[in-house]
């Protein structure tokens, strides 16, 4: 019988003022030669570990609490005081309530009796010589913080984007991907502050390329574990992911769709579950919702993705009900209207793009009133593979999409789409909201360990550099 091993994960799954979504997992590696070599077991091969499973992490994974209950342990920040717990015999997953906005709390999972995921951890290595899991020296810190109360002002927040990232990090980088450095620096900001995360979507795509399992497109969950949770794996344990889709996530670009597994990795279901009702979601087809961080800020993710088998031809965000969902949420402001001072849509098409490779979404044209209407300043998108920004009719548009891969050629239409300025290189968006002012930085994988986190270089379409951040001003 061959030998495996199970390396275990957590998650904050969703995050809100007064509660907290905790989950874990595991993935499974057959072992050769005395533990030297490791290989991911693909979902297909699961019938084979002890005891057999069908998936191994998500929110519709079967329990690993084969002994009873499983249990997550939310504490205060000293780990002394137990303030909420909650247990489940039948998932891997819970949620813990009663917890105070904008305070941090400590948190561990108990599982068959034992605390899962407790000491040193092993993480996959990709050097020239040699690639496998290995003792590296890093441990969970699990604690989190939990959101502002949405009907007060939330006194400030930093964030990032990122987007087109999950190419994986099996094999060494190099100058063109660099999953795994930019995850690097990102944890770095998540040390420094940051709150919480939104992708700009191709959150999986790494397809045949690294030598992964099956297609490794993203449409099952081993192939999930070199392009998202190992790569975040100590990100995403203190602060929640807000994701939208790319035409990577779907059929559009892909052999086969991933929704069924994005919105299962993400936990969707369970964190849009009632948001509906409420008038802060749309789905089926499609990922649409909203979420109030306090009661200056809102972000609202925008599916600008195309569905083939939903039988609609054009993006889903035109789909009738998803667009009345789009008109409810961008409404048209005045000076005594009440409401959030930011309302920030983030997509994976951009309205704004010089290229080289993607331009302008056309079909996006039909937003950009409703944008304005609502006193919009900022939109954030992906899919080209740099970052650029954009100004048109007052309003700042971003592309990030450099997340794992970069495309280093020039773009081509800067006078056509109001171009500020633009980078090719790896990178994320690094975001810091201060009352009526927001800034915006550009952070790359180039970093001095030990340092404060530097901006990249940009060009203007002129060609002269800056590394400034942006400035956006509501006044």
């Amino acid at each position: 019988m061959p030998e495996f091993h199970s390396e275990p994960f957590l998650c904050v799954a969703g995050l809100t003022h007064k509660s907290a979504l905790i989950s874990w997992g595991a993935f499974f590696f057959k072992v050769k030669q005395n533990e030297d070599s490791f290989k991911l077991v693909d979902d297909s091969a699961l019938s084979q570990v002890f005891p057999p499973r069908r998936q191994t992490i998500g929110e519709s994974s079967e329990t690993y609490a084969a002994k009873g209950l499983a249990t997550v342990e939310v504490f205060d920040a000293s780990k002394k005081t137990l303030i909420s717990s909650a247990s489940t015999s039948t998932a891997n997953h819970c949620w813990l309530s009663g917890l105070q906005p904008d305070t941090e709390y400590t948190y561990r999972v108990i599982v068959n009796g034992e605390e899962w995921a407790a000491g040193e951890r092993r993480d996959w290595v990709a050097a020239n010589d040699h690639q496998g899991l290995e003792r590296v020296g890093h441990r969970y810190d699990n604690r989190f913080r939990t959101h502002p109360d949405p009907t007060k002002p939330c006194g400030g927040l930093t964030f990032t984007v990122i987007g087109d990232f999950g190419r994986g990090i099996k094999k060494p980088s190099d100058e063109d991907r660099r999953q795994q450095e930019v995850a690097a620096t990102l944890e770095q900001a998540v040390n420094d502050g940051v709150r919480l995360i939104l992708t700009t979507g191709d959150n999986i795509y790494a397809k045949t390329f690294l030598g992964l399992p099956v297609s490794s497109q993203g449409d099952e969950d081993d192939d999930w574990y070199f392009t998202y949770y190992q790569p975040y794996r100590y990100i995403i344990n203190r602060v929640p992911v807000y994701p939208c889709i790319g035409n990577h996530d779907a059929s559009e670009s892909e052999e086969r769709d991933d929704r069924t597994q994005l919105f299962d990795n993400f936990y969707l279901h369970e964190r849009l579950a009632g948001e509906e009702a409420g008038g802060r979601a749309s789905i089926n087809p499609g990922l649409f919702y909203r979420f109030r961080y306090g009661a200056d800020i809102e972000f609202l993710c925008i599916d600008t993705s195309k569905e083939p088998g939903s039988g609609f031809k054009g993006r889903l965000f035109e789909i009738p009900k998803h667009l009345e969902f789009l008109k409810t949420a961008l409404p048209a402001v005045t000076t005594d209207s009440a409401g959030p001072k930011w309302r920030i849509p983030f997509s994976h098409h951009p309205p704004f793009c010089a290229g080289p490779r993607h331009f302008n979404t056309p079909e996006m044209e039909q937003l950009l009133p409703l944008f304005r209407r609502a006193g919009v300043r900022v939109v954030f998108s992906g899919h080209e593979h740099n970052f650029q920004h954009s100004r048109a009719d007052g309003i700042d548009y971003f592309v990030t999409g450099g997340g794992g891969k970069v495309r280093t050629e020039t773009p081509k239409k800067f006078a056509e789409v109001h171009t500020q300025s633009w980078c090719a290189a790896c990178h994320f968006l690094l975001v810091t909201i201060d009352g009526d002012s927001m800034t915006v930085r550009v952070i790359g994988d180039q970093q001095v360990p030990g340092e404060a986190l530097a901006d990249i270089i940009r060009k203007s379409p002129s060609g002269s550099n800056t590394k400034e951040p942006m400035v956006i001003n509501l006044s």
